[in-house]
C-alpha cells in the first residue's frame, strides 16, 4: 500500500519543534508511525504539505493508498481495525468517531482542531483509498472502546462530583498531537496507561492468560505483576533485588535500577540510571536519563538525556530531551482554590479537560534547585532559571527571553539557543 504523509509544519510550544520529532512512548512520533504501519505500507511514501503539491503522476495512480497527517497517534490495535474494515468496505474512507465515543470526547477534543465535527461525527486526517485518491470518502466509525479508570479518589473539594479523577482509556488509540499536553496524554494516559488497561482487561477475560501468568510467576518465584509475563527486562541490565518492578512494564538495555527503587506500569529506556529509593508510576523515561535517589515520577513522560535531580517530584508534566531538573525541584498540578485548569492554544487560555495537570519544560533547559512551578505553566527551550528571592515560584509561562542566562556576562554566547525561535509568542 501506498502511503501519502500529509505534513504539518506547525511547532509545539514550548519545545519550538513539529509534533513528528517530539518522543512518543521513548520514540520519535514519526517512527512511531512508521512502525506501526509498517505491516501494511510497504510501498512508496510520499511526504508533502498539502495533497495539491503531489505531481500529476502520483494523483492519477489507481494503487491503494492510505493518507495521514504526520502529528497524528495512533497504535497498531486502533489501525489494524481501521484498515480491515476499510479494506471490507471497498471504498474510499475517513477515519471518524461517535460524539458518544468518551475517550475521544473528554481527553482528545481539547486544545487541538485536527478531530473536529463533520455533520453527526468527530472526523480526522486518515484517509484509506483502494484505488487512489478520490475526492469523496465516507466517513467510517472506529470505537475506541474505553475502559474507564479511575486512577486514585480525593476530596471533594478536588473532584467535586464523583470524589474521583476518571480517564477514560482507549484500548485503540487516537490523538492529534496539536499541544504539549497530548504529548502528555500519547505517552501516558492513551499510551503505557492503556496498555495497562488492555492487559487488565485480558486478565478479567482469558482464563488462559490468567493461566499464563499463573504459571510464568511460579517457575520465576515471583508475583504475578513483577513476572516476565508482564514485565520486559533488556540486555545487560543491573536491578538490585530489593527494587520493585511490576508491569506491564518495558525496561531497556544497560539500564541500572538501584535499592528500594519503584518502577510500576513504565517504559524505561536505554541507558537509563535510576538510583535508590525513586519511585515511577505510569510513566515513559527516555534513553540516556539519570535519575538520583529519591526522585519521584508520576504519570510523567521524560525524554531522552535528561535529569531529573535527587527529591524532585513530577506529576502529570513533559520534559524535553537534554534538559535539567534541579534537586527538590517541584510541579504543582492542582488549583487551591477550585476553578478550571487552563492552558494557552492559539493565543489564548483554553481548558485542558481536566482538574489535574503538571507543567511542561522544553528542551535544553537548566531549572535550579527549590524551584516551584504552578499547574500547567511552560517552560521554553534553551531556557536557565534559578531560583532567587525573586523568582522561587514559577507563575507564569517562562520564555527564551525571559532566561535568567541573560543577566550574565555574555549570556547569549555561554547558552545559545538551540531550537527554531519562529513560533508565536503565546
Amino acid at each position: 500500500m501506498r502511503k501519502i504523509i500529509l505534513e504539518d509544519q506547525r511547532n509545539i510550544d514550548p519545545f519550538n519543534e513539529p509534533a513528528r520529532e517530539l518522543r512518543v512512548l521513548n520514540k520519535p512520533l514519526f517512527l512511531h508511525q512508521r512502525d506501526v504501519l509498517l505491516p501494511y505500507c510497504t510501498g512508496r511514501e510520499l511526504p508533502v504539505k498539502s495533497l495539491d503539491q503531489l505531481p500529476r503522476s502520483a494523483l492519477d495512480e489507481r494503487v491503494e493508498t492510505l493518507v495521514h497527517r504526520d502529528n497524528l497517534y495512533f497504535d497498531e490495535h486502533f489501525i489494524a481495525e481501521f484498515v480491515k474494515r476499510a479494506k471490507e468496505s471497498g471504498k474510499a474512507c475517513q477515519v471518524a468517531f461517535s460524539p458518544e465515543d468518551k475517550a475521544i470526547k473528554h481527553h482528545a477534543c481539547f486544545l487541538q482542531k485536527g478531530i473536529r465535527e463533520e455533520g453527526d461525527h468527530y472526523v480526522a486526517d486518515l484517509w484509506y483509498y483502494p484505488h487512489g485518491l478520490e475526492s469523496r470518502a465516507r466517513p467510517l466509525v472506529i470505537e475506541t472502546e474505553p475502559y474507564e479508570v479511575g486512577y486514585y479518589r480525593v476530596p471533594t473539594y478536588m473532584a467535586p462530583e464523583q470524589g474521583e479523577i476518571v480517564y477514560y482509556l482507549p484500548t485503540k488509540a487516537f490523538l492529534s498531537i496539536e499541544h504539549w499536553t497530548h504529548v502528555f496524554m500519547a505517552s501516558v494516559p492513551f499510551g503505557i496507561f492503556a496498555t495497562a488497561a488492555r492487559f487488565e482487561r485480558e486478565a478479567s477475560q482469558s482464563i488462559l492468560f490468567k493461566l499464563k501468568v499463573f504459571l510464568r510467576a511460579l517457575v520465576e518465584g515471583k508475583q504475578f505483576m513483577s513476572s516476565s509475563a508482564a514485565v520486559q527486562v533488556g540486555r545487560n541490565c543491573t536491578i538490585n533485588p530489593s527494587a520493585l518492578i511490576q508491569g506491564p512494564t518495558i525496561i531497556g538495555d544497560n539500564v541500572t535500577i538501584g535499592a528500594g527503587a519503584q518502577v510500576v506500569h513504565c517504559i524505561v529506556g536505554n541507558n537509563v540510571n535510576i538510583m535508590e529509593g525513586c519511585q515511577l508510576m505510569l510513566s515513559v523515561v527516555g534513553d540516556g536519563c539519570y535519575l538520583p535517589f529519591r526522585s519521584a515520577l508520576f504519570m510523567t513522560a521524560v525524554m531522552e538525556n535528561s535529569i531529573i535531580a535527587q527529591n524532585t517530584c513530577l506529576q502529570k508534566c513533559v520534559v524535553g530531551r537534554n534538559s535539567f531538573i534541579g534537586a527538590g525541584t517541584t510541579f504543582t498540578d492542582f488549583n487551591l482554590i477550585p476553578k478550571p485548569m487552563r492552558a494557552f492554544f492559539e493565543g489564548e487560555l483554553q481548558s485542558v479537560g481536566t482538574e489535574v495537570m503538571g507543567g511542561c519544560v522544553g528542551h535544553n533547559c537548566r531549572l535550579g534547585a527549590g524551584l516551584v512551578i504552578y499547574p500547567a505553566r511552560t517552560i521554553e527551550s534553551d531556557t536557565v532559571l534559578f531560583a532567587s528571592p525573586e523568582r522561587r515560584v514559577i507563575a507564569k509561562n517562562v520564555t527564551y527571553e525571559q532566561s535568567d542566562h541573560h543577566k550574565l556576562p555574555g549570556g547569549t554566547k555561554m547558552h545559545p539557543r538551540l531550537y527554531d525561535p519562529q513560533i508565536r509568542r503565546l
